[in-house]
């Protein structure tokens, strides 16, 4: 069970999740002390280290719109924050898979900032209410690169594997 950090609207797009005007840092070391810089308050608690792992972004719809860079989904990654929303743009859901950032379509979720949830194979429970939400599964392969950690884990562990 993890607990949600914050709410969004729909569109939240990568220029909000990590501004253009930082794309000179590019290190995924580095990237997350840009994470929703314009959100200060919200940029101030993700640096301050003020949620556990695990925690959860709730998005509404097309979540990631935008540009195409790869930097959103590491700035998040590197806080080690999970996202659950209605829908994601593709582009930011294949970079969030390539790097091993946890993510979960689930459109109907309806939740909370402080609410409670568990994300199962098939739904998506919010303990605060008491609803259950279907989430849409990712196809076996695309689910276990995300798994992995990522494309670069998941292809050195299968080359490993093989000997």
């Amino acid at each position: 069970m993890a607990k949600v950090i914050i709410k969004l609207e729909n569109d939240i797009s990568t220029d909000d999740i990590y501004p253009g005007r930082f794309m000179a840092t590019v290190l995924p070391s580095e990237t997350p002390q840009f994470a929703f810089f314009d959100r200060t308050e919200f940029n101030a608690q993700l640096k301050a280290k003020a949620f556990p792992a695990g925690s959860i972004i709730v998005g509404g719809e097309n979540f990631g719109c935008g540009s195409s860079r790869e930097q959103a989904c590491s700035t998040l990654k590197g806080h080690e924050v999970a996202v659950v929303a209605r829908s994601i743009s593709r582009i930011f859901l294949q970079n969030a898979i390539n790097l091993g950032l946890q993510v979960v379509l689930c459109p109907g979720i309806e939740a909370s900032e402080g609410d409670d949830l568990e994300i199962t194979a098939t739904q998506v429970l919010n303990r605060a209410t008491g609803q259950a939400y279907d989430l849409v599964q990712l196809p076996a392969a695309r689910k276990g690169i995300m798994d992995a950690g990522g494309l670069i884990p998941y292809t050195r562990a299968r080359l490993m594997a093989k000997g």
